[in-house]
């Protein structure tokens, strides 16, 4: 620290003693917060400028001799760190700095580069808030030792609504690089930026071009020549500028937004509320300035708990206006980048507000727009572009909250009517997407209509599970609000088209809803033939993904009674079906081998061959329970026979279903008969079968399986890429076999 910065700490420390204040109750008093105050006070921080000296005087209560002294004190300690321009060394303001390890390491890793002949320049880009500045500046301070020629940090005022061109920055640099006036009159204006490369050329420098507007601005700023390196911020992404290297922020992890708010309010407060200081960071969406933002409330209102701010937070209709701290706004932020969109690109991002889920593709942003897919895809860029919108491959994302500022510009700008004409338009698009898409797995139906004008690619059945899974979230919204909205036939629509897909996503955590709400659907409408159908569809969903056996049970009964009421033998049968599975789940056999039998008859009579084929494969389970593993073998063997012999009559995504389903039971009972390599090459198949469909759920089963068996088997080797393959398949996994499969691997490495 330099004696400047601790005479002004000292005097500032002596003058609040003499008031018999505390660093909180000055905080307080000041709005300055209880760190600041503190690092001034130890000299850890570089002096402040007037208007936070004016705040620590008024809260101090000095006169005017006093409050001269202390002015006096600060000038001393910023020295030369401002120059009349606006170019400073060593901004303050970045000792709270936390987290960015690696983008700091990239930076560092890229200065080191700069040694040679051609500058090296990085851009660095994010959404409003992320803090570019306090990163680019953090840099400078950890890299100053690299540049011996100088640190430079040039404010290129691009939210502005006129900021300066690069003639008026070229000059502000060379005043900054103390180049005389005589100099700068000799050279005229025509002879600036020739000077400007000329100096840059010749010393090693680093230079931060900080919150640039666009390239046009930021190009001719670039040396062409030298071993210095430039820094450019800017919160849009500069893709024009070339031969250039790009850091993207977002928001904080979890644990680094803790860090940072801890920082802020003080290690004992956030010790005793971390429940709510997560609350906090999390409703702050580890937004870097908005987490300073309620850092800096907190720490100037000593008497507020952490919780009374969490709880201030959790309303969504009134976060922006709480996130506001003296005369910083997040919201002010948005504004900036918002006013500086085109119509088109400010209309879209309002009315991305009305997606329901975390995101969405261009096809479904531009049913809110009514533009044509291709130019809402240039609109979506302009948005990424501007750093309004986050982007993973296809998707586009709203920070949450740039969606609340969103939603808010949405009901301030457009009419009630046009809001809810996009919004009905999506819901729509939506619904209907999902049940062509749903019907490549449904017997009968397959690839689109050769009419349908839809505007996904929908043409495999494999594009077809990807979209349903991408818009998961988005056509659950729309079929909630439909089922809200009592478009009970809709609602039916879509569940039915949905159900052969169901066993492609088990575990994605939503089928019961699905199911559940369409029995409820159905029986509005008074059908009992479709109430059973969507029984049987919830008693399924209720069996196989939340291993409800008993309500499933009971669903089924359900179903068993609408479809004799309806006369519907199909549903009969499938009732049937799904009552013998609960009951081997529960191990009362008996009355499931009973049910079995209803339902192959049932089956048989109205020729449902997938349905026989389920039933033939539960007798197989039911044998093996048994403890009959020969006679179990033989069926499952005998089914698998069956089903290739008329796999020509079957779906093909239910044909792959079934023989995962066959295969493993094979697999199993030859296990259990300890003949090994028959058993690892019937799991391997089935295995297989998974990968190549697709069927995430199911494989992590198999793989397990797989595993065990191959280690009965002697290979430890195998068994050990199985467990490794199932733990690393993700969120569409069984949770149940991926926490069997770590244990496993836990303990093949203790051994």
């Amino acid at each position: 620290m330099s004696g400047e910065q601790a005479a002004f700490g000292a005097l500032l420390r002596e003058f609040r003693l003499t008031a018999s204040q505390t660093i909180e109750g000055l905080a307080e008093a000041s709005g300055v917060s209880v760190r600041g105050i503190g690092d001034l006070e130890r000299g850890r921080r570089a002096a402040p400028q007037r208007r936070t000296v004016a705040a620590l005087a008024d809260g101090l209560g000095l006169d005017e001799t006093l409050r001269e002294r202390l002015l006096t004190a600060a000038r001393a300690g910023r020295g030369g760190g401002y120059s009349p321009v606006g170019v400073r060394a060593f901004p303050r303001g970045i000792d709270d700095f936390v987290g960015r390890e690696g983008e700091l390491t990239r930076l560092a890793e890229l200065a080191e580069h700069g040694e040679a002949a051609q500058p090296v320049v990085v851009a660095v880009s994010g959404p409003p808030g992320t803090g570019k500045t306090t990163l680019a500046l953090q840099a400078a301070r950890n890299l100053a030792d690299r540049f011996p020629d100088g640190q430079l940090v040039l404010d290129l005022s691009g939210t502005d609504d006129d900021p300066p061109g690069p003639a008026e920055l070229v000059l502000r640099v060379l005043k900054a690089l103390q180049v005389a006036d005589r100099d700068l009159s000799q050279a005229g204006p025509q002879g600036h930026p020739a000077l400007y490369r000329q100096l840059l050329a010749e010393r090693r420098c680093l230079l931060v071009l900080d919150n640039a507007r666009d390239e046009g601005q930021v190009r001719p700023l670039l040396p062409a020549a030298g071993a210095g390196m430039v820094v450019v911020t800017s919160r849009r992404m500069l893709t024009g500028l070339e031969s250039v290297h790009r850091v993207q922020l977002g928001e904080l992890r979890p644990a680094e937004a803790a860090e940072f708010l801890t920082g802020l309010v003080g290690a004992d407060r956030a010790a005793a509320e971390p429940g709510a200081l997560r609350e906090v960071a999390e409703r702050c969406g580890h937004l870097p300035l908005a987490l300073r933002v309620a850092g800096n409330w907190l720490a100037t209102r000593t008497g507020w708990s952490v919780r009374r701010l969490a709880d201030r937070l959790a309303g969504e209709e009134r976060r922006l206006d709480a996130l506001a701290a003296g005369d910083v706004r997040v919201a002010a932020a948005f504004d900036l980048s918002h006013r500086q969109l085109t119509p088109a690109a400010a209309r879209l991002f309002r009315r991305l507000a009305l997606v329901p889920g975390q995101d969405t593709a261009a096809p479904g942003a531009a049913r809110l727009t009514g533009q044509p897919v291709f130019d809402t895809e240039d609109t979506l860029e302009e948005l990424v572009e501007t750093g309004l919108l986050g982007t993973d491959g296809d998707r586009y994302r709203l920070h949450d909250l740039l969606r609340l500022y969103a939603r808010g510009r949405l009901e301030a700008e457009d009419g009630v009517r046009e809001v809810e004409e996009a919004r009905t338009a999506l819901l729509r698009w939506l619904l209907e997407t999902a049940v062509v898409a749903g019907r490549w797995f449904e017997p009968g139906h397959g690839a689109p209509p050769p009419g349908w004008q839809g505007t996904v690619d929908l043409s495999t059945a494999a594009r077809a599970r990807a979209w349903l899974q991408a818009e998961g979230a988005n056509w659950l919204a729309a079929l909630r609000a439909a089922a809200a909205a009592g478009e009970h036939a809709t609602v039916v629509e879509v569940a039915e088209a949905l159900h052969w897909f169901s066993d492609q996503w088990i575990f994605w955590g939503h089928w019961p809803e699905v199911f559940g709400t369409a029995a409820r659907c159905a029986r509005a409408l008074g059908d009992p033939a479709l109430e059973a159908t969507q029984l049987n569809y919830h008693a399924w969903a209720l069996l196989v993904c939340e291993r409800r056996h008993q309500d499933s049970l009971l669903r089924s009964g359900e179903a068993l009674a609408a479809a004799e009421r309806a006369g519907d033998v199909g549903q009969q049968a499938w009732a049937h079906m799904y009552q013998a599975w609960a009951l081997q789940q529960l191990d009362d056999l008996g009355p499931a081998a009973e049910h079995l039998h209803h339902a192959a008859r049932l089956f048989e009579t109205v020729g449902d061959l997938h349905g026989d084929l389920q039933a033939r494969h539960g007798r197989a389970i039911v044998l093996q329970k048994l403890g009959l593993t020969e006679e179990a073998r033989l069926f499952y063997q005998d089914t698998l026979a069956f089903l290739e012999q008329v796999s020509d009559r079957l779906e093909p995504n239910i044909a792959d279903i079934t023989r995962i389903g066959l295969y493993a039971g094979l697999g199993s009972s030859l296990g259990v008969l300890e003949r090994w390599p028959e058993a690892v090459d019937r799991l391997t198949a089935a295995a297989a079968i998974c990968r190549a469909s697709g069927n995430t759920a199911l494989e992590s089963r198999q793989l397990v399986q797989l595993g065990n068996a191959l280690l009965a088997a002697g290979r430890p080797a195998e068994a050990r890429a199985a467990f490794v393959r199932c733990v690393s398949l993700g969120v569409h996994a069984d949770p149940r076999p991926v926490d069997e499969a770590r244990a496993l691997l836990a303990r093949l490495d203790a051994s």
